[in-house]
């Protein structure tokens, strides 16, 4: 880990004296390597895991050249979901709290078009979207790139696997040719070297190695020779080391929900996450999962990417990757911050090639290891800690989170340990309660008062 310190840089005082107020001293490998030439202007494409601290890095480029009394947006980041785009939004904001009237603006699909033409109308300085719905606008002339200094491309990869290629070089072509680009991909395919050959000047190219300390994750594979004995094999490992957290990936949509609807039936607690949900069902998976009001999530590579997720205990690759650093990166999610994570990864006789390509990659060779004994499969699963509750109330109605834990605690109330996270947006809120005070917590939430005036309350299930 490279020791350079944010005070090495030419960053402004407001924002080297936010970072120290946000511990952040020592840069990451990525933004020791990146940000220098991000501030030196030049084009960068940088190739490197999540959690590698990427998103400071160019956040930290744009907003040093930001020019806050100029009300025009400056700064144009694309990310493959909606929620990236709401990750790097809330990161931005955080490391520009000493700057003051700096907007910052998201455009994303799934939600209403009309209240972000309104947003739009009052101005930004920096917009973070998804590729659909930044072009929605450019084609309403609701949206004008007409004064972006910078453009970043943020998961540059997933936004190419998500068929985004012909949106972004379109919206490309309605910025400044003079402008900044900054690529940001966790593995750098073909297609991106190609798109990158002519949206990018002169680039610098950064790549932070990807590969994990075996000291942190253990990796553990096992030879499977039918649809059967992967999912038999998933139970067993799953009951056997009892994950309190765990992140099953597979390679299709189909797959993803067969998986998870086994996984229930089987008494599991267990989420699907993919392309084919609706907003509210995605919204709602991701809250429970990182409540954890859930145990599993099962997810294909897209729909997973940009998951934050703190204390992952395992990941299990239903299917190997496609490609091996796509394998890295999904196992570089457990094992986080200097604890212990598992990887369980099941293959085929038909993905021997891909398994040698991993060897060259872990440095290591590969042996099929034995699956726990069959007694195992009758053990009872293990239930999530936490129920999600659902208030129909949220910022709008003046909601905060002090409000939802004085609801819940008040006279005769559950006690404040027993209120894990909440979440609160325009009209709606999530609290997560443990589940043995579950009854209770519905009852004082739906039968008291919050902000004055009662609320419809849900207990949000599979």
């Amino acid at each position: 880990m490279c020791q350079l310190s944010f005070n090495q840089l030419a960053l402004n005082s407001a924002l080297l004296h936010n970072l120290q107020s946000l511990n952040y001293t020592q840069m990451t490998e990525i933004q020791a390597q990146s940000l220098p030439p991000i501030l030196a202007g030049k084009d960068v494409i940088a190739q490197g895991k999540t959690g590698s601290g990427k998103t400071a890095a160019f956040a930290l480029g744009l907003l040093q050249k930001l020019n806050v009394k100029r009300f025009r947006i400056q700064s144009l980041i694309l990310c493959p979901t909606r929620e990236l785009a709401d990750q790097v939004s809330t990161e931005i904001r955080r490391l520009a709290r000493g700057i003051h009237n700096i907007k910052v603006l998201t455009l994303c699909g799934g939600v209403p078009f009309g209240p972000q033409i309104g947003s739009l109308e009052h101005g930004a300085h920096i917009i973070v979207g998804t590729p659909g719905r930044i072009q929605d606008h450019l084609r309403k002339q609701t949206l004008n790139l007409d004064n972006v200094t910078t453009l970043v491309l943020d998961e540059a990869d997933r936004m190419l696997d998500m068929g985004f290629v012909d949106a972004i070089e379109d919206i490309i072509e309605q910025t400044p040719k003079s402008r900044q680009t900054l690529l940001f991909s966790a593995t750098f395919p073909s297609q991106i070297q190609n798109i990158s050959q002519h949206i990018l000047n002169e680039p610098i190219f950064i790549k932070v190695d990807a590969m994990h300390d075996n000291n942190t994750i253990s990796q553990y594979f096992y030879k499977i020779s039918n649809n059967e004995q992967r999912m038999i094999a998933l139970r067993l490992l799953l009951l056997q080391y009892q994950p309190t957290s765990s992140v099953v990936f597979c390679n299709t949509k189909r797959e993803v929900q067969e998986v998870a609807d086994e996984l229930n039936n089987r008494g599991f607690s267990a989420l699907a996450l993919h392309g084919d949900l609706d907003q509210k069902d995605r919204d709602q998976a991701l809250i429970r999962f990182a409540n954890h009001s859930c145990c599993i999530l099962v997810a294909t590579d897209v729909a997973a990417r940009g998951l934050d997720i703190e204390n992952l205990s395992a990941v299990f690759n239903y299917n190997l990757a496609h490609d091996q650093e796509v394998h890295v990166h999904r196992i570089g999610r457990t094992g986080r911050a200097g604890s212990k994570g598992m990887a369980f990864s099941f293959y085929s006789t038909k993905d021997e090639h891909r398994i040698h390509l991993l060897e060259d990659i872990l440095e290591r060779n590969i042996q099929a290891q034995d699956l726990p004994d069959a007694s195992v499969l009758e053990r009872q699963p293990l239930q999530s800690l936490m129920i999600t509750l659902r208030i129909e109330g949220g910022k709008k109605q003046k909601i905060r989170p002090g409000d939802i834990v004085g609801a819940l605690t008040g006279d005769d109330g559950i006690s404040g340990d027993e209120v894990g996270k909440i979440q609160i947006s325009p009209n709606w809120a999530y609290v997560a309660v443990q589940r043995q005070c579950i009854k209770k917590a519905f009852s004082k939430l739906s039968t008291g008062l919050l902000k004055g005036r009662k609320y419809r309350v849900m207990v949000v299930r599979g």
